[in-house]
């Protein structure tokens, strides 16, 4: 009798094949997940400091950060 696989790969071989595409499946999740948690900024006042604001605008966050500390 020959077995049903021609490759003659065993069960366990079959099974770490399995085993190591699920893991690298994950791994890219993983990594993809990572890349677009560091592209989005985590607080966005950190963001709006860094853009170029009106006077006015910027006299008006300075007064609220005075209001709040």
């Amino acid at each position: 009798m020959e077995p049903d696989r021609p490759s003659g790969l065993s069960t366990a071989a079959l099974v770490a094949i399995a085993c190591n595409t699920c893991v690298a499946f994950l791994l890219l999740l993983l990594c993809l997940i990572l890349y677009r948690a560091c592209r989005v900024p985590s607080c966005p006042d950190s963001l709006a400091v860094l853009a170029q604001r009106e006077p006015e605008a910027q006299q008006m966050n300075e007064h609220n950060y005075l209001l709040t500390s």
